[in-house]
């Protein structure tokens, strides 16, 4: 495997899918009628996270998608609402993100003000959301101004599928986990994830924890572009 050059490969890929689905999104500026696909995977940039540096291309610092159990009913839309957080309140619920756990937690250590004793706590009980308000809002006005993009995968609800797969390959090849230093999309020094108190976040530079060390199989970028491909057909 060549990671650099597969790296530049999925990129072009991105770069592609940008052009079909006209461009990035912000969740910020995003509704159940914005026009999505039932499933898909979704790929987050960052302001001020550059490949390689360089001020020309983002880099992906989170991939994701929803649905992976079988039976499961979530759709695309319902996994990104739940990354943003409540439009009316400006909170949310990072017990339902991962996301915007590994974002909080990260803005608590970065800003010991925010923090609360609660939120790494699973099931916490009943009264704390309130203490934990302040840090919600925070998380969701990060999280919303992030542009992203999405491509529409029509596959059943497993995590043998073809998201499944996408995914976890994304994630594999996009991580610094384990490269030595081999890469040229290191995050910046004021990368936010950076004061992430878990280490798989500040070492792969991605806002996931799941595959981060996932070994890649370059045959994935086919079939990711493949769908991308199809995103411009009136199916997608």
């Amino acid at each position: 495997m060549d990671r650099i050059s597969d790296r530049s490969k999925f990129y072009a890929i991105m770069e592609e899918l940008r052009e079909r689905v006209g461009g990035c999104r912000r969740l910020g500026e995003c509704d159940a009628k914005s026009g999505w696909p039932h499933r898909g995977v979704y790929f987050f940039f960052e302001r001020g996270e550059h490949r390689g540096g360089g001020a020309d291309q983002l880099r992906i610092v989170r991939v994701g998608t929803h649905a992976l159990r079988k039976n499961a009913k979530t759709s695309l839309w319902r996994r990104l609402a739940q990354h943003r957080g409540t439009v009316s309140t400006g909170a949310g619920n990072h017990r339902a993100s991962i996301f915007r756990l590994l974002v909080g937690a990260a803005l608590a250590a970065r800003e010991p003000a925010l923090s609360c004793a609660t939120w790494e706590v699973k099931r916490a009980p009943c009264g704390v959301r309130e203490g934990e308000h302040a840090l919600e809002c925070r998380v969701s006005e990060y999280i919303r101004a992030m542009p992203f993009l999405w491509v529409s995968v029509p596959d059943d609800a497993s995590p043998a599928g073809a998201r499944g797969y996408i995914e976890r390959n994304s994630i594999g090849l996009l991580s610094n986990l384990g490269t030595d230093g081999a890469s040229t999309d290191l995050p910046s020094e004021d990368w936010l994830g950076r004061w992430c108190p878990r280490e798989r976040v500040r070492a792969s530079g991605l806002w996931n924890s799941n595959h981060v060390d996932d070994a890649y199989a370059p045959a994935f970028l086919e079939v990711l572009h493949r769908l991308v491909r199809r995103m411009d057909a009136p199916d997608a």
